[in-house]
């Protein structure tokens, strides 16, 4: 786990070098074991020459470099986070045995060992114990098919100098991040985080009104390429972009990746079996590490079924190697406490806990603000970035984090609705009876609001945003916004449409790629590598995401329960408090007690802070809105953080209209 860079120039500036190394800088906090960067200039007409340089480490056992000064027209800067192979043989940018393959990478081959295995049968020699070196022989063996090959994390660049092409890729979901920015001179520089650009010369924050209105308006974030930031994009999951280097600022992002679920015909023991071989395995390549590993635990299915899988793979006496970060509340209807206590019991791990402190949110948020890189929506990615700093302070290095479970199983009780809306739309009136009876006697979702959400789903779009105005709830053009100081354009976001002959699947799909997946996994990654801690995620092994997404939606969602096929593969292993919960909570704070009460005044001060710093974004009917929340009129919900962040990131950017 690491922070990538690179800066293509075509006019080979003399600020190249310094440039990248205040890119690299930005991302220390990624990468604090050590630093190097390689430059790259034209050789003959077809070809690059590579001079390598390291601030803190030497490579050993790579080819001699020619020694002219840095310099060029193309630079990969890395900051390492160690976890493979903690010697200098693991420095990055890392060329293959013959110097003419050149990699920076962030992220983990979990299954590097057996890809390395069958490279080994093939001929190829290794000097090392990383997965870098993994992924150079498999690209000089398999091109950019090794890719497929590949179940793990990551994003990369990869240059060849003898032909001066550029390769680039990100992971199957993207749980690491890689952005890209053009930049003015005709240049293209690629990151592991978006303020790592503000390092160029020429860089100036604008800001991009369509994408702030959607998370304004509808609370999202990374469903696209574009960024909150003009100009800047992000390379989506399952994509790479291969290019001549002369070619690469004007190169496109092709699909490497297609999500194709499994289909699975067996019933539900049949399936909670072949579910728990599969998560047994994810989570034994992903403890793979020379460094300690420990888990979140938020006393939730997910994080629980990890953490006693963890246990499992460990065996006895593996509390003092197992150790657990949760995020505790003082408000009973937020405390998940008991859960976590009966998972730590059952499992024997060390458990570690803590209680985010509001008024330390306050004075920290400019610089979570910062490290996020964009607004995000709500206070539990504070929750969350205290816990991983709580492990970064403990000396534990990797967590394996339950994130992925709720988008690929339909872990959410927003399902029930489209669930429904299927059966009746398919004419299963028995069933639907079954199902709605169900759910409202189990006080998941009463007659009353089934036929809110029925109609939701089932009337024509028009007619759905004028009952939503009608209802009070989100509308397309919401009046406290100024679209033409904005200049962005009402809309709902095309995000998948819920197809009612398979909902509970096309939703899925539409939360892996788009909805809320990208999002999570964006603010994990900035919480973890915030604290120099990489985050690991069981439920996102491509395997068991194409497994869950192949199964009947009958083993995901049914009698008002969620994620029956966890809960089956768990029987036995996870404590039954835990497996038979239905609410869920996650790492969440108390937010609204915060806000309302606790620290009412400080948050007013924030709110009106952020009006003022929008240029006439927000009008006066965003305090006024925001007020009615604050003072009980209407429901509560993230619309009030949402303004007080999105201001504070306009300040802390410095973002131009």
């Amino acid at each position: 786990m690491c922070g990538i860079a690179a800066l293509y120039e075509p006019s080979a500036p003399a600020w190249l070098e310094t440039t990248m190394r205040r890119m690299s800088a930005l991302a220390r906090h990624r990468g604090p074991d050590g630093e190097g960067f390689v430059f790259f200039r034209p050789q003959g007409t077809s070809a690059l020459e590579a001079t390598a340089v390291s601030s803190s480490e030497t490579p050993t056992g790579v080819p001699a470099l020619p020694s002219s000064p840095p310099g060029g027209t193309l630079a990969l800067g890395h900051r390492r986070l160690s976890i493979l192979d903690l010697s200098a043989t693991g420095h990055q940018p890392m060329p293959d045995a013959t110097g003419e393959l050149w990699l920076t990478f962030n992220g983990e081959i979990y299954n590097y060992l057996e890809i390395r295995a069958e490279l080994a049968a093939l001929g190829h020699a290794f000097h090392t114990g990383t997965d870098t070196e993994v992924i150079l022989a498999a690209y000089r063996q398999w091109g950019e098919a090794c890719l497929a090959r590949f179940n793990g994390m990551f994003a990369f660049v990869l240059v060849d100098r003898r032909r001066a092409h550029v390769f680039v890729a990100r992971d199957r979901f993207g749980v690491k991040p890689l952005y890209l920015w053009p930049t003015p001179g005709g240049g293209l520089a690629l990151a592991s985080e978006i303020k790592q650009f503000t390092a160029h010369p020429a860089w100036s924050a604008r800001l991009n009104g369509q994408a702030a209105y959607d998370f304004l308006n509808w609370g999202l974030t990374d469903h696209g390429p574009e960024t909150l930031f003009a100009g800047v994009t992000q390379l989506r999951g399952g994509e790479c972009l291969a290019s001549s280097l002369a070619e690469l600022p004007h190169a496109r992002p092709q699909r490497w990746y297609h999500l194709t679920p499994t289909p699975f015909a067996g019933d539900l023991a049949a399936a909670g079996i072949r579910f728990r071989e599969l998560l047994d395995d994810s989570v034994r390549i992903r403890l793979r590490a020379d460094v300690p590993v420990g888990s979140c635990l938020s006393g939730g299915l997910d994080s629980s079924a990890i953490v006693c899988t963890m246990r499992s793979q460990l065996g006895e006496g593996a509390g003092s190697r197992q150790n657990t970060f949760s995020s505790y509340s003082d408000v009973a209807r937020f405390d998940e406490r008991r859960f976590i206590e009966d998972v730590v019991k059952q499992s024997g791990a060390t458990p570690h806990h803590l209680i985010p402190d509001p008024a330390r949110l306050l004075t920290e948020l400019n610089e979570l603000v910062w490290h996020q890189d964009e607004p995000f929506g709500s206070t539990s990615i504070y929750a969350q970035w205290c816990v991983y700093r709580q492990a970064s302070e403990a000396g534990v290095k990797v967590l394996l984090d339950g994130q992925g479970a709720d988008e690929a199983l339909g872990g959410y009780h927003g399902y029930f609705g489209p669930r429904l809306a299927g059966l009746l739309a398919q004419g299963r009136l028995p069933t639907f009876a079954r199902e709605s009876y169900a759910l409202h006697r189990d006080g998941l979702l009463r007659y009353g609001m089934q036929a809110r959400v029925l109609a939701n789903e089932l009337i024509p779009s028009g007619l759905a945003d004028l009952l939503r105005q009608l209802t009070g709830r989100t509308t397309q053009a919401p009046v406290f916004i100024d679209f033409t100081r904005l200049g962005a354009s009402p809309r709902v976001p095309n995000l998948g449409a819920v197809n009612l002959r398979d909902p509970v699947r096309s939703l899925c799909l539409a939360q892996i790629n788009s909805l809320c997946l990208p999002m999570l996994l964006h603010w994990a990654d900035r919480d973890s590598m915030a604290h120099g801690v990489e985050s690991r995620l069981p439920f996102l092994d491509y395997r068991l995401v194409e497994f869950c997404l192949g199964l009947p939606e009958e083993h995901k969602l049914s009698g008002g329960w969620t994620k029956r096929v966890l809960r089956e593969g768990m029987t036995g292993r996870l404590p039954e408090s835990v497996r038979l919960r239905r609410d869920k909570l996650g790492f969440a704070t108390a937010e609204e007690v915060w806000m309302r009460t606790l620290h009412r005044d400080a948050f007013i001060r924030l709110l009106d802070d952020a009006i003022a710093a929008s240029p006439g974004i927000l009008n006066a009917a965003t305090r006024t809105k925001a007020m009615r929340i604050l003072d009980g009129a209407e429901p509560f919900n993230f619309f009030v953080w949402r303004v007080i962040n999105f201001g504070r990131w306009l300040r802390r950017f410095a973002v131009q209209l």
